[in-house]
């Protein structure tokens, strides 16, 4: 479909909660095809995309970790359902904050109800670096950035290095 802009830390939509999908409708067809092209356009081959970081502020969002983009998730409205009480540690980024890292902890794994493409409310468990991308984008949607999951001083050392980069 196409590939769209992605917005930059701090535009203010990156802080604003989503808005429920009441349906899944061509439209939304046509939000998900547009963010798998944005997903598959980001350097390094991004792993997944949440529509906000596109400015569409509703609840939906596309996760593919596998090297050949054989795994395709596109989900609606998602809701973690329940989460390992193990956490992982993992490198985490954003098109929206480019040039800068952190290292994230998160759930092992992940149960999740989300709306599938067909419409159907779905239930997936999730782990690895899935449950990370798919924690990652449910953040997005939540109004919040990976860097919220920082520390003060780790968070305000990483945002100083952000904008030494851009």
């Amino acid at each position: 479909m196409a590939i769209r802009p992605i917005l930059r830390w701090p535009d203010k939509r990156l802080r604003m909660p989503t808005v429920d999908v009441e349906s899944i409708t061509d439209d939304i067809h046509s939000i998900w095809a547009d963010m798998v092209d944005t997903m598959d356009a980001m350097p390094g081959q991004g792993i997944g995309l949440g529509a906000p970081q596109i400015g569409v502020m509703q609840r939906l969002a596309v996760v593919d970790v596998t090297p050949d983009r054989s795994r395709r998730i596109l989900l609606a409205n998602p809701e973690v359902l329940s989460a390992s009480e193990e956490l992982e540690a993992g490198i985490e980024a954003s098109p929206c904050l480019p040039g800068v890292h952190a290292e994230v902890m998160r759930p092992k794994a992940i149960a999740v109800r989300f709306l599938n493409e067909s419409g159907m409310v779905d239930r997936r468990d999730f782990s690895g670096l899935e449950a990370r991308s798919v924690l990652h984008q449910i953040d997005h949607l939540a109004g919040r950035m990976y860097f919220d999951n920082l520390g003060r001083v780790k968070r305000d050392m990483l945002l100083r290095r952000a904008r030494k980069v851009s």
